[in-house]
C-alpha cells in the first residue's frame, strides 16, 4: 500500500493523532471505509479509527493536542463513539464494538468485507516500517475481485446494511456474491425495524449515482425495492395497452434507465436548447428529483387500470397521473423527504402526460399560445424536467401501436413551447398585472377566494392571445366573465 495519500492531510494531524496514542496509551486502527479508500488508491472522505476503549477520551485529547477542533458526539449509551472536525478533516473514534475484545473481533461484526480490513496507525504513520493489512475475511481479495460479500450476521445485526450495499454497489461497481444476494433475499422484512430516515438517505445517494439503473433492478430482484416502496411491486406482471411492451413495473424500470442516459447528455434528445438544459441541470439535488420522478411516474397505474369490455377488452389507465401524484406524495413523507422535493416529483408524476396530450392535438390541428402558456405555468420551474420525463417514458415504451417519431415530436414540441413563450407569452405578460386581485375586491367587490387565481390566469391567456391589450380592456374582459359566470349559474337555478 502506497502512502502518497498522506499528503493531502495537514502533518501536523498526524503528528497529533501518535501524540494522544502514546498519551492514553492506546493503539490506533485505521478501519473500514479508510482502508478501503487508500487500497484503492483513494483519499479518504473521512479518517476512521477504532481503539479498544474511551472513543470519546480520543476525541477530547485530539483536540487539545491540535489546540482546536469541533467535537461531534457519536455514540449511544452502548457505544462509545465521537468525531472531531478540524480544519474541514473529520477524524471519527469507535470504541471496540460489543463482546470484541481484539481488533480482528470487531472487523467481523462490520458490514461488508471491503469494510472489515484494519491497520496499525503507528505502522501507518511510519514510512519507513511495512504496513501489515488487519484482515481476518478476506477483504482485499473481495476488494482486487470487486465483490460484495457481507460479514457473518451483518444483516441481523443492522438490516439497513442491506441498503448499504446496494449503495456501495452503486459507488463502486462491486457486485454482490450469490450468498450475499440470498441473505438479503432471506432478511427483506427485517428493513422494516430502520428509521425511514436513514432508508431515505441511503435510497437517494443511490439515486444520485450513475449506476442507479443498474441498482435499483438489482434491489427488486431481491425483493428489497418492494420493501421500501410497496406500491411499485402492484405493477409486477400488469399487462398494459399494445402501446407498451413491458409491464407496469417492467417499464417504470425501463423509464429510470433512459433517464439516466438522457441525463449524460442531454442535447442528443433535444438538441435545440442544449443551454438550457445544462442551466436546469445544475440546480441542487435536481439529478435525484428526475431520477424519482422516472421510476414513480406510473405509479397510479394499479389502482386505476380497467378493461374495457365494451371496447373490445381494451387496458385503460384513467386518471394515472393524478393517482400517481397523491400516491407520490404520500410516498414523500414516509421517506421524510423535503416539502419541496416531495412537490416536485409529485408534479412530475401528475404532468408527465401532458406533453403527449400536446403532441396529439399538434399533429392534428397545430398548438395555440394559450396552449403553451398553460404548460409553461403548470410545468412552472420544471418545464424542462417535465420533457426529459416524457422523453424517458417514450423511449421506455416500444409496443406495436406506438406512434411513429414519438421522440421527435417531443423535441419538436419543446422547442415550439419556449419558442412562443420566448418570443409571444414573456413579452405579453412583461411588466405589472393588468388587473390585480385587490382590483377585484376593490372594483368588483369580489370576495377572495380560488376564484381569484382562475380569473386572472384565464386573463393571462387573453392577454396572450392578443385579445386584451391595456388595463382598460382587462376591465372589461373581466367585467364580461363576472357576468358570463353569474348568468350561467341564474340559468342552472
Amino acid at each position: 500500500m502506497k502512502r502518497k495519500e498522506l499528503g493531502v492531510y495537514p502533518p501536523r494531524l498526524f503528528v497529533a493523532l501518535g501524540e494522544i496514542s502514546e498519551e492514553l496509551g492506546r493503539e490506533l486502527y485505521l478501519v473500514g471505509g479508510t482502508v478501503r479508500d487508500w487500497l484503492l488508491h483513494t483519499v479518504p472522505n473521512d479518517l476512521d479509527f477504532t481503539v479498544d476503549c474511551d472513543a470519546v477520551r480520543c476525541c477530547r485529547a485530539l483536540i487539545r493536542q491540535l489546540d482546536g477542533g469541533t467535537f461531534v458526539p457519536l455514540g449511544t449509551a452502548e457505544e462509545d463513539a465521537g468525531r472531531v472536525v478540524w480544519k474541514g478533516v473529520t477524524i471519527d473514534f469507535s470504541s471496540l464494538r460489543a463482546g470484541a475484545v481484539t481488533i480482528e473481533e470487531d472487523l467481523r461484526m462490520r458490514d461488508f468485507t471491503i469494510n472489515a480490513m484494519g491497520i496499525r496507525f503507528s505502522l501507518f504513520a511510519d514510512t519507513e516500517k511495512k504496513i501489515q493489512l488487519i484482515d481476518p475475511l478476506g477483504g482485499e481479495q473481495d476488494l482486487q475481485k470487486g465483490l460484495l460479500r457481507s460479514c457473518p450476521e451483518a444483516f441481523s445485526s443492522d438490516p439497513l446494511r442491506m441498503l448499504r450495499g446496494y449503495r456501495l454497489w452503486a459507488r463502486f461497481g462491486f457486485v454482490m456474491t450469490p450468498e450475499t444476494l440470498a441473505e438479503i433475499s432471506a432478511n427483506v422484512p427485517l428493513l422494516s425495524r430502520v428509521s425511514m430516515e436513514r432508508i431515505s438517505y441511503e435510497m437517494d445517494l443511490i439515486m444520485a449515482s450513475s449506476r442507479c439503473y443498474e441498482v435499483i433492478a438489482a434491489m427488486a430482484k431481491s425483493s428489497l425495492l418492494f420493501q421500501v416502496i410497496p406500491d411499485l411491486q402492484d405493477g409486477v406482471g400488469l399487462s398494459q395497452p399494445e402501446s407498451h411492451h413491458l409491464d407496469v413495473f417492467g417499464h417504470s424500470l425501463s423509464a429510470l434507465k433512459y433517464m439516466e442516459q438522457i441525463l449524460v447528455k442531454p442535447e442528443l434528445y433535444y438538441p435545440n436548447c442544449p443551454e438550457l438544459l445544462q442551466e436546469y441541470l445544475k440546480q441542487p439535488a435536481i439529478i435525484e428529483i428526475l431520477k424519482w420522478g422516472a421510476l414513480l411516474h406510473d405509479l397510479g397505474k394499479p389502482a386505476t387500470r380497467h378493461i374495457r369490455e365494451d371496447k373490445g377488452g381494451r387496458i385503460t389507465f384513467y386518471n394515472h397521473d393524478e393517482v400517481g401524484r397523491e400516491l407520490v406524495h404520500k410516498l414523500g413523507r414516509t421517506l421524510r423527504w423535503s416539502n419541496e422535493k416531495r412537490e416536485r416529483v409529485a408534479a412530475l408524476t401528475g404532468m408527465h402526460m401532458h406533453p403527449f396530450h400536446l403532441c396529439n392535438v399538434r399533429r392534428k390541428q397545430g398548438i395555440s399560445k394559450k396552449s403553451c402558456l398553460k404548460l409553461a405555468r403548470r410545468a412552472g420551474e420544471d418545464l424542462i424536467g417535465l420533457f426529459l420525463l416524457s422523453m424517458a417514458d417514450s423511449l421506455a415504451g416500444k409496443g406495436v401501436t406506438k406512434p411513429d417519431a414519438m421522440e421527435d415530436e417531443l423535441s419538436d414540441l419543446l422547442c415550439e413551447v419556449l419558442e412562443t413563450y420566448t418570443n409571444d407569452i414573456k413579452p405579453a405578460l412583461s411588466g405589472p398585472r393588468l388587473v390585480t386581485g385587490k382590483d377585484l375586491i376593490e372594483i368588483f367587490s369580489l370576495q377572495p377566494g380560488p376564484d381569484f387565481a382562475k380569473i386572472l390566469n384565464e386573463l393571462q391567456e387573453a392577454q396572450v392571445e392578443g385579445i386584451v391589450q391595456n388595463r382598460e380592456e382587462a376591465l372589461v374582459w373581466v367585467k364580461k366573465r363576472i357576468s358570463n359566470v353569474e348568468q350561467g349559474m341564474s340559468n342552472a337555478e
